[in-house]
């Protein structure tokens, strides 16, 4: 599911979807919207944090893998 940014005509990710707070440089799954800000939530399971919508964009297909490959590795080290 994408969502239409009115703006400048681009999309964002949709619940459930990854994206990348570009703002900090993060990505992970968007978990909704809450008063006007994306919670977004790391791939390996974590604490949520807010993001400005305007700063929430598509990861490019090697920041997927590269965020996918880190939260695998953790997951290994602690034996999951």
């Amino acid at each position: 599911m994408l969502v239409s940014m009115a703006s400048n005509q681009q999309t964002r990710p949709g619940i459930g979807e990854l994206a990348k707070d570009s703002a900090r440089g993060r990505i992970g799954v968007v978990m909704g919207e809450v008063g006007g800000r994306v919670q977004i939530r790391p791939i390996g399971g974590g604490r949520e944090w807010d993001a400005v919508p305007d700063n929430v964009v598509a990861p490019s297909a090697r920041e997927e893998l590269s965020a996918r490959l880190a939260a695998r590795n953790g997951n290994s080290r602690v034996g999951l």
